[in-house]
């Protein structure tokens, strides 16, 4: 359990997707980055552009300043790549060993954890809009409600002559 939480530490959000730094895989594969990125480059077709991609500079600067503890990563000496969740699964098959598919299980188990609490994320949000609304409606109510009645309009009906001399 800790391991799949380690794991969701390292999930990034880049270009509106969740991916994975091919350094933090490496790591978790247990490969030197250069293995891994030599496996990939082996197997280019095997990555298209929603598998993997590689970061601008901008980005990879960006990334730099956000992460807080950068010892070995303090700086890329390459523009890092960075994985989705397809990408990680495509992983296990061009690394070809048991840690590489045991791993990837765990990677992708964090993935779908995460895209899971998303989810539920949002359907609480949305009902905590529709409540709004209905409160916005029974605010409103209350307001008109609380408004000071207009007495200085004419009053309708008939009035006596003995009111007629006490209103003069």
């Amino acid at each position: 359990m800790t391991e799949i939480i380690k794991i969701e530490n390292k999930i990034l959000s880049m270009r509106g997707k969740q991916v994975m730094l091919d350094s933090d895989l490496a790591e978790l594969y247990e490969v030197e980055t250069k293995v891994l990125n030599q496996a990939v480059n082996r197997n280019k077709d095997r990555f298209p552009e929603n598998f993997m991609f590689q970061l601008t500079k901008d980005e990879a600067q960006r990334l730099r300043s956000q992460i807080v503890t950068l010892s070995n990563k303090s700086h890329f000496r390459y523009l890092p790549k960075v994985f989705t969740e397809h990408g990680v699964l495509m992983l296990a098959s061009v690394l070809k060993s048991e840690k590489a598919i045991q791993t990837s299980i765990k990677i992708i188990e964090s993935f779908v954890k995460l895209r899971e609490y998303c989810l539920s994320y949002e359907a609480l949000a949305k009902k905590i809009r529709e409540h709004d609304r209905k409160f916005d409606i029974v605010f409103r109510v209350i307001d008109a409600l609380n408004k000071p009645i207009n007495t200085t309009q004419r009053q309708i009906g008939f009035k006596s002559e003995k009111k007629k001399k006490l209103t003069q």
